[in-house]
């Protein structure tokens, strides 16, 4: 929400001056530069540097970090937003992906029980863990371990195989007759380039997120689709990385470039949404049905749009990260406007 308009620049707009021929003193000239320093410091709603604004539209309420790709999310307070999206401590944003033997990547989608596997880190090794299975540990690094060629939404990338262990734990926790493997995407891989978005992408790459590196949704948007369902659900079931409160339903739609402490951040396209947001993050069962109906009842793209969307409800917008910096639950949103 836009609390007041951007203010003028110094010097701006209409108003009159009045010229002194005198010179300034030094000390003069000091408590002056103190002053403009000091009005710098102090962020109101909107504020403008040169011919930008920054309009406060929201709060960060939640970050949230999902390691593995369709696992369960990890809740933080804080996090380094990277290129390649959130990372907090040695966990990284969809830096771990499950595949099959030929390396094609296995989501929510095909395999609904994903969601309740958690994946976290401590002290380099990795802890697996998922509903009546064992805890596996084993070293986030694998150097000994090979690099499969994967397949990402038809682009390649490749992934660090992460052992036999997991390979087994998996395959037993899935309980499909097939085998799966864990990979994990290192610093040194060469990332992947999305098709083209709406107006077409900024220059970045992705890990293995479906689109961009950030996801964001106000929880206003989820407490309004939830309004319209028989049961209430969760921002989990729309697994975004930056959860915005303090504005209301939708508004996140009109945001095509935010700043938040020291990070920036780029609108590439809405969320489009598919059958993976009728998965109970709480059960892993799935329904095939809501929210999803629901979504596509008011939330269909304009008919310009279609050839990106398809018959996809939007639901969240996709970001690319502009700045690197840290992000705090806390941190007041602000949209910039030129």
């Amino acid at each position: 929400m836009e609390n007041c308009a951007p203010l003028k620049p110094e010097g701006g707009g209409n108003a009159t001056s009045t010229v002194s021929n005198d010179v300034e003193s030094p000390k003069k000239k000091k408590e002056q530069e103190t002053k403009k320093e000091t009005r710098a410091e102090v962020w109101s709603s909107t504020w403008t540097r040169r011919s930008e604004a920054l309009v406060r539209v929201g709060v960060v309420s939640r970050l949230l970090v999902h390691p593995l790709k369709s696992g369960t999310a990890v809740s933080v307070t804080r996090a380094e937003c990277q290129e390649l999206g959130l990372r907090f401590g040695e966990l990284q944003d969809r830096h771990w992906l499950v595949v099959t033997e030929d390396g094609h990547m296995v989501t929510g989608r095909q395999e609904p029980r994903l969601v309740l596997v958690s994946l976290t880190c401590e002290g380099g090794h990795v802890r697996l863990s998922g509903p009546e299975m064992e805890e596996l540990r084993f070293p986030v690094k694998q150097p000994d371990g090979p690099v499969m060629d994967c397949r990402v939404f038809g682009a390649d990338i490749q992934g660090r195989d992460c052992g036999d262990e997991a390979s087994r734990w998996l395959t037993r926790y899935l309980g499909e007759g097939k085998t799966f493997r864990l990979v994990h995407y290192e610093p040194a891989m060469k990332g992947r380039r999305p098709e083209e978005g709406e107006s077409g992408f900024p220059p970045y790459q992705v890990a293995y997120p479906d689109v961009a590196p950030v996801m964001l949704l106000s929880e206003a948007s989820v407490k309004d689709l939830s309004s319209k369902l028989e049961t209430d659900v969760t921002v989990e079931r729309f697994r975004p990385n930056i959860v915005i409160g303090d504005c209301e339903a939708f508004e996140e739609d009109s945001w095509e470039e935010l700043q938040i402490g020291s990070v920036r951040l780029q609108r590439v396209m809405s969320c489009g949404r598919c059958i993976f947001t009728t998965v109970d993050p709480e059960t892993g069962i799935i329904n095939r049905k809501e929210p999803l109906e629901t979504l596509k009842s008011y939330r269909l793209c304009k008919p310009s749009e279609k050839h990106l969307y398809k018959s996809s409800p939007l639901f969240g917008q996709l970001h690319a990260v502009k700045r690197t910096g840290i992000l705090q639950v806390g941190d007041v949103v602000f949209k910039v406007s030129r």
